[in-house]
């Protein structure tokens, strides 16, 4: 039986990344208890520590720790703030569409850092988050990401006025912003004319 639970338990781990729905699970439901936060726009901090299984060769944070350090932020971000459940009740769903990440400096084995999310702007398709790693030890901020995430069957305006029975009027877009979702926008028309695909896409 124990040969059984051990072969099945290696074939599990092997088989998939349980690691991650574990976490993204656990990450979901403490969120769900942490209670609301009623400012869809305030920024929420995530708390962590670089551990060993995060280290690469260089003995720091490797690069796949952050975009997946920012994803289980994002689980708790859309929870906490009502974005699930508002894009679930209109039937819309939301899946990432692109991402930036800049590294300023590396996280080191056992540092304790904040990644702080939030939305700086959206348009007629998605909304566009940004989060921070921001070292406990000195405030730097270590990376910084754009993220893209496409709201399917569904409008990011639309989200957010059923959300919080309002208008909310989207905040100025960044320069930086700007230059990024041009580089999109002009790396999708490239890519399709390369395909030979139509402006359906992005």
């Amino acid at each position: 039986m124990l040969l059984w639970i051990v072969s099945g338990s290696l074939l599990l781990f092997g088989s998939f990344d349980v690691w991650y729905f574990l976490r993204a699970t656990w990450m979901v439901v403490k969120s769900w208890f942490q209670g609301p936060v009623r400012d869809v726009l305030a920024e929420q901090v995530v708390h962590g520590r670089v551990f060993l299984h995060d280290l690469d060769f260089m003995c720091h944070m490797n690069n796949a720790r952050y975009l997946r350090e920012c994803d289980f932020a994002r689980y708790a971000y859309c929870t906490r703030n009502g974005l699930f459940l508002a894009a679930r009740a209109l039937d819309a769903s939301m899946l990432i569409g692109a991402t930036t990440i800049r590294y300023r400096r590396s996280l080191a084995f056992g540092e304790a850092f904040e990644l702080r999310t939030r939305i700086v702007a959206w348009d007629e398709k998605s909304f566009y988050l940004e989060q921070r790693f921001v070292s406990k030890t000195d405030g730097f901020v270590s990376a910084v990401m754009l993220c893209r995430q496409n709201v399917i069957r569904g409008n990011p305006q639309r989200i957010l006025d059923h959300l919080c029975k309002r208008r909310v009027d989207c905040p100025e877009i960044s320069e930086d912003l700007q230059h990024w979702i041009r580089f999109i926008s002009a790396s999708s028309q490239a890519l399709r004319a390369e395909s030979g695909l139509d402006d359906k896409t992005k």
